[in-house]
Parts: C-alpha cells; sequence; structure tokens
C-alpha cells in the first residue's frame, strides 16, 4: 500500500458503510496507533507476523456478534411495535405513567390541562384524550391561542353576525359553536389576553356562547382541552393568568417530561423516526451507526422530541448510505464535543489513569509484562486483562515477553 494507509483506508471503508466490521493489520505497531484505530471504529487490531488461528477466531466472533445483532434488531422491532401509545412511542416510567393517566382519565374528562416543554407532544395527548372519548365519534376543533390577534379573540372563538364589524359579510359560527358535541383544543393558553381569558371563563362555566354583534346565547357541548409551555402557576402568582381559569382548566393535569427526562425512549424513538422517514423517502435505511447513536444520546435535545425528528429526517433525506452515521446529523450535534472545553488530565478517572501509567511502564520496559509488573508492584495477570479489555495484541515495535 504505497499510495495510502491503513488509517485512510479504514476511514474510507467506513464512510461507504459505517455498519462493516474491520480489522487492521499492520506490521509498525505501537500502542497509540492502535488506541487511535480502535477509536476511529476498527474492530481490532493486528500484528504481523500474523496469527492466522487468531483471525480466524476473531472472525468467528465477529459472524457471532452480527448474528446476536441481527436478532436484537428484531427484537427491538417487536419492542417497539409493543411500546406504541396513540401515536406515542415510549417505556419509561415517565411515559408509561402518562398513558395510564390518559387512559384513565379519557372517557371522563370535561376540562383537561397539558403541560410540558415546546416539542413533547402535547397535540399527541390532546390527540389521544379525544379518540379514547366518548365525543370521539365527532370533531376535534384545534386553536393556536398564540397565532390569535387580540383585537379578532373573540369572533374566532365566539364567532360573529353579518353587519357587527367592517368586513362581516355574513355570519359565522365560530370555533367553540364548530366543536359542538366534540373536542376543543386550545393550544398555548397561556399567550392569551387578561381580556380574552375573562371571556373564556365565562364560556367555561355558562356552556353558551354569543356571538359578536349579537344579543342571543347559544349553549355549546363539548369538552375543553388546553395546553400550554409556561409556569401557570407561576403566571397566576404573578398575575398574568386568571387563577379562576386555571382551575377551571386544571380539573385534569396531564405533565408531559423532557426528552433529557426520558433518555431511555431514545433508542426506540430513533427506529420508529429511521423507518418512518426511509418508508418516507424510499431509502432502505437500516438505522444508525452506534457512534452516531452515541453522539446523539450526550446531546441535551432543547428542542424534544420535535427536534429528534427534524434531526433524523434531514439525515435520511441526505444520507446516501444504509446506516445513519455522525457526518449525517447537523453540525450542532456532530460538533458538540469540540464546543467543551478540553478536560484536564487531572480530571481522569481512576481507571484511565491507571490504563495510561500500565502502558508507558510496559512501553519503557521494552513489552516484557514479567519486568513492567514487577515496577508497578502488581501481578502480570493484570497487565494482561487490561491489554485484553483494550482489545491490544502484542507488539512487533517493542516485542512483549513474559520474562
Amino acid at each position: 500500500m504505497p499510495a495510502i494507509g491503513g488509517m485512510d483506508v479504514l476511514e474510507r471503508m467506513l464512510r461507504a458503510d459505517p455498519g462493516t466490521s474491520v480489522i487492521l493489520i499492520s506490521g509498525h505497531y505501537s500502542a497509540e496507533s492502535a488506541v487511535e484505530a480502535i477509536q476511529r471504529g476498527a474492530c481490532d487490531y493486528l500484528t504481523k507476523p500474523l496469527d492466522t488461528q487468531r483471525l480466524r477466531d476473531r472472525i468467528a466472533d465477529l459472524r457471532a456478534e452480527a448474528e446476536v445483532r441481527k436478532k436484537t434488531l428484531h427484537l427491538d422491532q417487536e419492542l417497539l411495535e409493543a411500546c406504541r401509545f396513540e401515536g406515542f412511542v415510549g417505556r419509561s416510567p415517565l411515559m408509561l405513567e402518562v398513558f395510564t393517566k390518559i387512559r384513565r382519565v379519557a372517557p371522563h374528562f370535561r376540562a383537561a390541562l397539558i403541560t410540558g416543554a415546546t416539542g413533547t407532544g402535547k397535540e399527541l395527548v390532546a390527540r389521544a384524550l379525544h379518540h379514547l372519548s366518548p365525543a370521539s365519534a365527532d370533531k376535534l376543533v384545534i386553536c393556536n391561542c398564540s397565532a390569535l390577534v387580540e383585537s379578532l379573540v373573540e369572533s374566532e372563538l365566539f364567532g360573529y353576525v353579518k353587519g357587527a364589524f367592517t368586513g362581516a359579510i355574513q355570519d359565522r359560527a365560530g370555533l367553540f359553536e364548530n366543536a359542538h358535541g366534540g373536542v376543543i383544543f386550545l393550544d398555548e393558553i397561556g399567550e392569551l389576553s387578561p381580556g380574552a381569558q375573562a371571556k373564556l371563563l365565562r364560556v367555561l362555566q355558562d356552556h353558551r356562547v354569543r356571538r359578536v354583534g349579537s344579543s342571543v346565547t347559544r349553549e355549546v357541548d363539548l369538552r375543553v382541552i388546553a395546553s400550554t409551555n409556561r409556569d401557570l402557576r407561576t403566571m397566576v402568582r404573578e398575575g398574568k393568568f386568571r387563577e379562576d381559569l386555571y382551575y377551571r382548566l386544571a380539573v385534569v393535569e396531564i405533565g408531559l417530561p423532557a426528552l433529557t427526562n426520558r433518555r431511555e425512549d431514545l433508542p426506540l424513538l430513533e427506529r420508529y423516526f429511521v423507518e418512518k422517514f426511509a418508508a418516507e423517502y424510499k431509502k432502505p435505511i437500516a438505522g444508525l451507526t452506534r457512534r452516531a447513536q452515541s453522539r446523539m444520546a450526550t446531546y441535551p435535545w432543547p428542542g424534544n422530541i420535535r427536534e429528534l425528528e427534524s434531526v433524523i429526517g434531514n439525515a435520511c433525506m441526505m444520507s446516501e448510505g444504509r446506516f445513519l452515521d455522525i457526518n449525517d446529523l447537523p453540525d450542532r450535534i456532530r460538533d458538540q464535543s469540540s464546543e467543551q472545553s478540553p478536560i484536564d488530565e487531572t480530571l481522569y478517572s481512576l481507571e484511565a489513569v491507571q490504563r495510561r501509567h500500565v502502558l508507558l511502564v510496559l512501553e519503557r520496559a521494552g513489552g516484557n509484562k514479567a519486568r513492567a509488573a514487577e515496577i508497578l508492584g502488581v501481578g502480570r495477570a493484570t497487565i494482561y486483562q487490561l491489554l485484553s479489555k483494550m482489545k491490544l495484541q502484542e507488539s512487533s515495535a517493542f516485542p512483549v515477553t513474559d520474562t
């Protein structure tokens, strides 16, 4: 290989198919190059002269690992199917509690409040409550309160009659009338002005609406679901949200956890979205590489499930391989480790310090394990165990001897 090095070949192979198991074989061994190869994605690092039986055994191990991964993939698929609930995917204790609460209250609620950060799935909860309620046969009307113009809130929610204001050329029913018999979902209710809150409270108390410009009231029979990403209790204390309206809505309160608090659901969610977008884009994407999963597992996900869906959707759109790898992820996730400040060597774990020191002494001892064990004051088995754990093979650069 006069024109290219083994590390370059390794990178090209993994770039073409990150799922490939690569064994590097070198005649120029060093502990640093072995560790570097493994960190770059090699599954093993062998030295010349090659022990062919060891190579056969290693390949047999890799084939066995591949079979285990195949079985695990099948089990993961079964787990994904078992952990779906009304559009949600999750098996964490927090989410199982949410599922249980939805099942219990859906047949009975008249008003419910859903809380949680942006992107956690509040609308999915509203749809689940509607679907499992006695009003499922009727419509679910959705109102984005944050998009309502202050001057038009009343007409949007309660309707108007012809001539009520400029442009009112005919009678028009509001969202509450449209939801009669079904469910109205008031998304981001914390954005309503105090005036709009007062009008909404009156309707919730009387179950009657009056169109703008009319003196006639109309009875409405419906269930009300509200959601917010804000802390309404704090807003009540600060005088920004009506206390009586809060208690009228929070007869049932369902709180959704942030993704960072349910990280055990991350692998399931990743698989769910990969399958979804692979089918949508008609691509044979089988999943994510382990290093991509590892990088995503350490990301804080401030945008929660919505951000995760966006990231995987974009990666599936751009990817040309069978697996999504680190390079398919956005810069903010791919480069997050570089944004962190360098780790002070004095803050290494005891295990890391021990490993580095043993390798240094072994190298200085010319690879003589007995001599290294004597210097370190440990048994020779300790060094064997360490090298086995790191998947390092016996060196030709400094031949390791037992005596």
